[in-house]
């Protein structure tokens, strides 16, 4: 971690890299600003897909829900925070038909007095066609 006059960049070697030139997080003012996260693994494989022989996809909303909060946890972690710490979420996902699903994994993970605010926004598409959902958070620092 690196301190800057916009705060700390949080850049973990053992998830997956950006695409871009921008951290996993930014720690500022006491506040963490978690980067939008998928269910990319540091291999550049994704979790919640399977690619038939055929080359057509199958795509799981529930594996990539629970990989993409895991993947948060893993980056809050590493700053001495946890899920408990999220004031804020905002989820990205492909296809609104999928929004229950996503609820029924969101839910194992919090709940409406302890957990964040959040907003549920559909979108057209995100950076790779094996991802139905990416997930955005601001967390307080302990």
């Amino acid at each position: 971690m690196s301190s800057l006059p916009n705060g700390t960049a949080v850049i973990l070697g053992d998830r997956a890299q950006a695409l871009a030139q921008y951290p996993h997080a930014r720690i500022a003012n006491g506040m963490i600003y978690v980067s939008g996260i998928s269910s990319r693994r540091h291999d550049n494989t994704y979790e919640g897909v399977k690619e038939n022989e055929d080359g057509t996809l199958e795509l799981d909303i529930k594996a990539q829900t629970k990989a993409v909060i895991e993947n948060i946890n893993v980056i809050l972690k590493s700053t001495g925070a946890s899920l408990a710490n999220i004031v804020d979420m905002t989820v990205f996902l492909t296809d609104m038909k999928d929004y229950g699903a996503m609820n029924e994994v969101y839910n194992q993970y919090f709940d409406a007095v302890t957990g964040p605010s959040r907003t549920c926004v559909g979108v057209l598409t995100l950076p790779s066609p094996k991802l139905l959902i990416e997930i955005k958070a601001i967390a307080m620092a302990p």
